[in-house]
């Protein structure tokens, strides 16, 4: 049997506000942006994805609200992998990314943490050797 993950939900304070970073800031593409009355069903994908989308999705309670930036108890949560390390965090940068560190090199690859603008900590990152063999 074969699959894929197809989404990851991430909660945010607002649709375009989150659109706003996403997309203009990180560069994904949206997607999908379906109006459903009372919310919208959102997705974006990373430069180049085809099966892998980030739901943006909009916090409708105190306890969503209070998830927002701290989705994963405080760890990084959500990694990027690029095939150039160097230019996508010259672009990142350029565009206003929030990097917490400098890019270090570890065993598994090239790699830098930033917050996004509501607090989650992501990993761009280049690893060094495929870790999931096909």
């Amino acid at each position: 049997m074969k699959g894929h993950f197809a989404a990851f939900s991430l909660v945010v304070p607002d649709y375009d506000e989150a659109l706003e970073y996403y997309v203009g800031v990180l560069g994904f593409r949206l997607v999908e942006d379906i109006d459903m009355g009372d919310k919208r069903w959102v997705t974006v994908a990373l430069w180049g994805a085809k099966e892998t989308k980030l739901l943006l999705a909009k916090a409708s309670t105190d306890a969503q609200l209070n998830a927002i930036g701290n989705q994963t108890g405080g760890r990084v949560g959500f990694f990027l992998h690029v095939d150039d390390f160097d230019q996508a965090y010259s672009d990142l940068l350029a565009r206003g990314v929030n990097f917490q560190e400098p890019p270090r090199t570890e065993p598994y690859g090239k790699v830098a943490v930033f917050k996004d603008a509501f607090g989650n900590g992501w990993d761009l990152l280049q690893l060094a050797k495929p870790l999931i063999p096909e």
